[in-house]
């Protein structure tokens, strides 16, 4: 399984931006699908998970300002984020996970099986 993150750049503060990461090798239909990010010096970080179709679990941070969808047909997780601000400057990385989890566990990085390479979004102020 190979996943490759895509939609990064440089933005102003406020602006908006499309993660997309498409999945290949592998159909991930009962499994999860979730975004990370990690700060430079800072540990890799929870940003958001998509259970099945519907079910989406957000970290604080990002609440009301991004969106997780998946596209089954497609095999592709996308990440819509907008009023950004300098702190969601980070690399961000798609994982993916065969089965399910339960909620308290969708944060945890070792509970992902396949990682893509992240994608790096950098947010000016």
């Amino acid at each position: 399984v190979q996943l490759q993150a895509s939609g990064g750049g440089l933005v102003q503060a406020g602006d908006s931006l499309r993660l997309s990461c498409a999945i290949s090798g592998r159909t991930v239909r009962t499994g999860v699908l979730a975004w990370f990010r990690q700060a430079p010096g800072k540990e890799r970080e929870f940003v958001a998970a998509i259970r099945r179709i519907t079910s989406t679990t957000y970290t604080d941070d990002v609440k009301g300002r991004f969106t997780i969808s998946r596209d089954n047909a497609k095999n592709t997780v996308n990440l819509q984020m907008n009023f950004l601000k300098p702190e969601d400057t980070a690399i961000y990385y798609c994982a993916a996970r065969m089965n399910d989890l339960v909620l308290s566990a969708l944060r945890d990085v070792a509970q992902y099986d396949y990682w893509g390479r992240g994608t790096l979004v950098t947010v000016s102020s």
